[in-house]
């Protein structure tokens, strides 16, 4: 049975949780997916997933929520990853951690196998195991259950990113990258028919960095000094990928996409409050 994903890239703070609610309609009017997922790794205060948008971002009809190296940075979340089977840390951390790295989820007699991997460049605070040996291991057990595998591969670099999805084509479905915040021109098939981008950019304000007040960066850069910039707020956009896999799990199409969303008006609204 045909299936079709749209994957929203990382969502950044309070204006990434509302740019997810102000265009969920217009994605699904566009694409009719059968599963939507979403990287949420700075959708809390701009670093980590708290459980108030946790639990908030799957009302707004997120199916999956993957994490990358801010899996654990938010305490109340670290205690409730065993109650929250929709957002997945990566699959690579020690064993024992915390909830789980991947998950099949079934939806009207579909079925899709969701996995999260970290990457090992560029993160000083966490050590992951080696994501070329997840991907041979989980994919040749989650084939036994389906044949639609989508990895969403949160990684500092593109070198890593990019050998990873040619490592892992024609094993997976699709090899979706996040961590940069910036969405990339080069979503393709791979020549053993998987979809792959190196990164699916973010879901806040593109007039920023990263998501992030532009001000404070560039002081930042200025004069060395390590600054926490709030997150921006300006022209909110949503960005990431819808995928078309046929009945076998492999990929046919694979689109990036821009949408516009609603700038924040009431700061105090129930969505976008968490800090």
């Amino acid at each position: 049975m045909a299936i079709t994903i749209v994957f929203f890239g990382e969502i950044v703070g309070k204006t990434g949780v509302f740019t997810v609610k102000s265009t969920m309609a217009e994605i699904r009017r566009r694409f009719q997916p059968d599963f939507v997922l979403a990287n949420a790794d700075s959708a809390t205060g701009g670093a980590g997933l708290g459980i108030q948008h946790a639990v908030y971002l799957r009302k707004l009809g997120i199916d999956c929520i993957t994490m990358g190296e801010a899996a654990y940075y938010k305490p109340d979340m670290t205690e409730f990853y065993p109650k929250a089977g929709w957002v997945l840390r990566p699959a690579n951390l020690p064993e024992g951690d915390p909830g789980r790295g991947w998950k099949i989820f079934q939806k009207e007699g579909k079925k899709i196998a969701v996995v999260a991997l970290l990457g090992q460049s560029g993160f000083a605070r966490v050590h992951a195991d080696n994501p070329f040996f997840a991907v041979d291991q989980l994919s040749h057990i989650l084939h036994r259950e389906t044949s639609c595998i989508v990895v969403n591969f949160h990684a500092a670099t593109t070198a890593e990113k990019l050998s990873l999805a040619r490592h892992a084509d024609g094993k997976v479905s699709a090899l979706l990258g996040t961590g940069g915040k910036v969405l990339t021109a080069d979503a393709r098939i791979l020549p053993k028919k998987t979809a792959a981008i190196t990164d699916l950019g973010r879901i806040g304000s593109i007039l920023s960095v990263g998501g992030f007040d532009p001000e404070v960066k560039v002081k930042e850069f200025l004069t060395g000094v390590p600054a926490w910039g709030k997150d921006a707020s300006a022209q909110p956009e949503a960005q990431g990928v819808c995928i078309r896999f046929d009945d076998e799990g492999v990929a046919l199409s694979i689109e990036s996409f821009r949408i516009q969303g609603k700038e924040i008006v009431d700061e105090g609204s129930s969505d976008s409050n968490q800090n």
